[in-house]
């Protein structure tokens, strides 16, 4: 397991008929049992974690790449608990989430989000290379492309990520802007040195 911490089994999210988006699975207090694929070996899991070996070599590349990506994002807050998360949620704006690693076996992350009815969390499945909400059939082959199209669904209910550090730096505020008005795939194309291409390609979303 590439995740960076090590987690125990925890939650898992049900469905609730009262509150589907996009459709989602959500839960506030009921459980049940995750039967997401099996990751039998390619690579060996590492240390005391619940996760089982990877599918493939791919898979692994897969979440280290994303692992990466979450370290930069700001809003990634690693072995956090689905209590610790939701009571940072609470107080918050509707649609303020942020991602956690998942306690559920066979689940590498979680996002928390604060909806209308309160805090919860849905998980986050991984299969096949691609990522997607428990319960919706929309996957990503990138758990941040994942993020930016709930955030721009009409229903709109990913508004702002919690960060850790709510004031973000210029230079980030910079990127966000420089990759919003060309598009992730024409960075390669602006008029920029080799080092500040890197530096927009290391976090090339909108968030």
């Amino acid at each position: 397991m590439v995740a960076h911490s090590k987690v125990a089994a925890d939650n898992s999210v049900a469905a609730d008929p009262r509150c589907q988006l996009d459709p989602p699975a959500w839960d506030h207090s009921q459980r049940r049992a995750y039967h997401g694929p099996a990751r039998p070996s390619s690579v060996q899991a590492q240390g005391d974690t619940h996760f089982r070996t990877f599918r493939s070599q791919a898979d692994f590349s897969s979440i280290t790449k994303t692992s990466a990506l979450l370290d930069e994002c700001g809003f990634y807050w690693g072995p956090l608990t689905v209590s610790a998360a939701h009571e940072k949620l609470k107080s918050e704006p509707q649609g303020t989430f942020l991602i956690r690693d998942s306690r559920q076996k066979n689940c590498f992350f979680t996002i928390s989000v604060k909806t209308a009815t309160g805090p919860t969390s849905i998980r986050i499945n991984f299969q096949a290379g691609r990522f997607s909400l428990d319960g919706s059939k929309e996957s990503f082959d990138c758990l941040l492309k994942l993020v930016e199209h709930y955030m721009s669904s009409p229903r709109n209910w990913l508004v702002t990520p919690l960060r850790k550090v709510r004031a973000r730096p210029l230079q980030e505020l910079c990127r966000k802007s420089i990759v919003a008005t060309y598009g992730r795939d024409n960075l390669n194309h602006l008029p920029l040195n080799p080092v500040l291409k890197d530096y927009l390609k290391s976090f090339p979303f909108q968030i």
